[in-house]
């Protein structure tokens, strides 16, 4: 199975950035949320992965 095209990789490089931002402003406004912060990590961790393999 192939890897993941550079275009699929790139969406989830700025879905991943939006998220970190969107996290930020709401830890800003509201005050910190410890699950939020998770799936940030979660998604930066797949991410991080699609980055990784996108050349094998």
């Amino acid at each position: 199975m192939p890897g993941p095209t550079d275009g699929s990789t790139r969406a989830m490089g700025v879905l991943t950035v939006g998220a970190l931002v969107a996290v930020t402003a709401y830890t800003v406004a509201l005050g910190s949320n410890g699950w939020l912060w998770f799936g940030w990590v979660v998604l930066g961790v797949i991410t991080l992965a699609m980055v990784v393999t996108r050349d094998t």
